[in-house]
């Protein structure tokens, strides 16, 4: 059953909430919301071992989208969600929503126990970033003329989802439910237009778990090293056989050795 929160603003922020161990809030990534397919399973199999908090993101599903939009308003949604979780909570952030965690753990350390980043997606380099900021640019303009399938498109293209992957979403019962998140790409290419904030990573104090794909992009694998190198109590790890997109099976008994 759809449970819900109020944000700091008074955004209404849809959830659901799977097991019945220790608190574990899903950060999701860019496309995705909380009753998609993979999402769902995602949450289902975490929920062995922990109470899974699966949220739509402001903008995404059954949560609400006040604007204007700014980082510090998902902040404020995710220490709602947390309070609602009981107030502490381990946070599992996937791509964009990596960043959108390690974020949360500057601001809100007090409240986050631990710290799970997979593949936080930061471009590597100058180069990287800028390519990044053009699709960015490009993405933006199909916004503002309201071609939100385009939009989703050239994003998936852009960040490097093979044609065939893109097809077979394309005939997915939920593509049409992904169209609409279109706006919302907004968000993570705020979030991910810059290099990895190596300075303020510093800061974080918390103990952290930063995972990458063995398969993921050589830049992904870059990007982890250097948050790793600059967050004092952190650990890394290549998740054997994985890619950007893990198996939730793969991925529960490192969470399960690193958070409990």
């Amino acid at each position: 059953m759809m449970r819900t929160t109020q944000s700091k603003d008074g955004t209404l922020l849809a959830y659901d909430v799977y097991g019945s161990g220790p608190a574990l809030l899903f950060i999701t990534g860019a496309t995705c919301f909380r009753s998609s397919e993979f999402v769902l399973h995602d949450a289902q199999v975490l929920a062995e071992s922990f109470s899974v908090y699966n949220y739509d993101r402001r903008g995404r599903g059954d949560s609400g989208n006040t604007l204007p939009y700014a980082i510090e308003r998902e902040i404020e949604d995710i220490e709602a969600m947390i309070d609602a979780a009981g107030g502490t909570a381990y946070l599992y952030g996937h791509s964009s929503g990596a960043i959108l965690a390690l974020y949360v753990a500057l601001r809100l350390g007090d409240k986050v126990k631990k710290l799970v980043l997979y593949d936080p997606s930061y471009a590597n380099n100058e180069e990287d970033l800028s390519a990044f900021q053009e699709l960015g640019q490009t993405i933006h303009e199909l916004l503002d003329q309201g071609q939100f399938e385009d939009a989703i498109g050239s994003f998936l293209q852009g960040i490097g989802i093979p044609e065939q992957a893109l097809i077979y979403m394309q005939l997915s019962p939920q593509w049409n439910k992904t169209v609409a998140l279109a706006p919302s790409l907004a968000y993570d290419i705020a979030l991910a237009s810059q290099l990895p904030p190596v300075e303020l990573a510093q800061q974080i104090s918390i103990p952290t778990l930063v995972i990458v794909g063995e398969e993921s992009p050589a830049a992904l694998h870059d990007v982890a090293g250097q948050l790793t190198r600059a967050i004092p109590n952190s650990r890394h790890i290549i998740l054997s056989g994985q890619d950007h997109m893990p198996k939730p099976e793969k991925l529960l008994p490192k969470l399960e050795n690193f958070l409990i």
